[in-house]
């Protein structure tokens, strides 16, 4: 005949300090009272197992993986994975060089044609200004005082010159084709005239050799 078991909530005794004392349940495999049984986690060790758990699964994807991708272990992975890097850092480091080299020189090219453009148009505006009579310093002031674009054509720069030589008349006192003066003969003789010889006034013909073969003693003074 089967021993009923004792009511597991029914205190068999007390103990001294006064708590209770319940039966032991399962304390045979047969017992059906360990159908009951429930095991008791704390949050703690939910998490703990949660994260061994989730650890060992990823240890075993990444070692799936490495295998898969040929390599025999995570270093040798790392090391490829490494050297790739290093060689696409390396070849972008030298593409950039050659944009920054090709860019330095399109910028030279620029500068010199750039130069050599305000070098023609200064001569070319220059030459302008001396034909109406500017030159040496003048000409250096006019040319600061031409205040006209880069881009304007022969006629704009025709106009600006003749307005400044009527705002700044001192600056083309040289005569020239555009002057509205014939140059000046030497002496102040007319310019279709040779000047006179100096000490030529009022003497013969010939009286120059005269005189000179006189001093050399090649014939006698005048009496």
């Amino acid at each position: 005949m089967t021993r009923p078991l004792p009511d597991p909530h029914t205190a068999l005794g007390y103990r001294r300090d006064g708590r209770p004392i319940y039966p032991i349940l399962g304390a045979s495999s047969a017992d059906p009272s360990n159908d009951d049984a429930t095991l008791t986690l704390s949050q703690k060790q939910l998490n703990t197992l949660l994260a061994r758990e989730k650890d060992q699964g990823g240890r075993a994807a990444v070692r799936a993986l490495v295998e898969k991708l040929g390599f025999s272990s995570n270093t040798d992975l790392t090391d490829f994975v490494t050297r790739q890097r290093q060689t696409e850092q390396d070849q972008l480091t030298e593409t950039q060089r050659r944009e920054q080299d090709l860019t330095t020189r399109e910028n030279a090219i620029a500068a010199r044609e750039a130069q050599a453009a305000a070098r023609e148009r200064e001569a070319s505006r220059r030459a302008v200004l001396a034909r109406e009579g500017s030159t040496g310093e003048d000409l250096d002031d006019a040319l600061t005082l031409l205040r006209i674009p880069d881009d304007a054509d022969d006629a704009t720069v025709s106009t600006a010159v003749h307005e400044l030589k009527t705002r700044r008349p001192e600056l083309f006192t040289a005569t020239g084709p555009g002057s509205g003066q014939p140059p000046a003969a030497p002496g102040g003789a007319p310019a279709s005239v040779p000047p006179p010889r100096p000490g030529s006034t009022d003497r013969k013909p010939g009286s120059a050799g005269i005189e000179m073969a006189r001093r050399r003693g090649l014939i006698p003074p005048a009496q």
